[in-house]
């Protein structure tokens, strides 16, 4: 738990800085300008829209590749924030893009399962990633994607990962 005497600046500057190490070490993430918002403890990763993300111009509708990389990002994403939340909230990692060393080890995807429910829109799109079971080895984890409407996805996913080790 983070220390009680400690700013809400400084707590919250820790875990802005933590996310974005996260983020910037990916860079197709960054192509794909995903970015994440986050609310303490809890992510929604927001995909904006942009021309090069459709992959049926007739439609127009955002290219599976895209959206299941979207899905795959955000779990992953949401893997790692959910595995180092201890040791960022405590003081004992402080990961930061600008130094290398203290990136942590991203999981490393066993399998990955997508289930198009309809069409993605050309319009910014949302993901909520759960993790289901996080072990020392292993994790599976469950992510949704939407667009204007939480309760209408456009597609959701299971995924199983190989933790990093050390």
């Amino acid at each position: 738990m983070a220390d009680r005497n400690e700013p809400l600046d400084r707590i919250k500057s820790r875990r802005d800085s933590a996310l974005n190490a996260l983020v910037s070490g990916v860079p197709y993430m960054n192509w794909l300008g995903i970015r994440f918002d986050r609310r303490g403890d809890e992510l929604t990763a927001v995909l904006p829209f942009d021309e090069k993300l459709i992959g049926n111009p007739t439609l127009p509708a955002l290219h599976g590749g895209v959206t299941a990389a979207f899905l795959e990002m955000s779990a992953i994403v949401e893997l790692s924030w959910a595995a180092m939340w201890e040791d960022l909230e405590s003081g004992r990692i402080a990961p930061d893009a600008a130094v290398p060393d203290s990136l942590p080890r991203l999981p490393k995807t066993i399998d990955f399962t997508v289930d198009y429910l309809r069409s993605g829109l050309p319009r910014d799109a949302y993901a909520r990633a759960r993790v289901v079971r996080s072990g020392r080895r292993y994790a599976s984890v469950h992510v949704e994607t939407w667009q204007d409407n939480r309760a209408r996805l456009f597609a959701q996913a299971t995924g199983h990962f190989l933790m990093p080790q050390g």
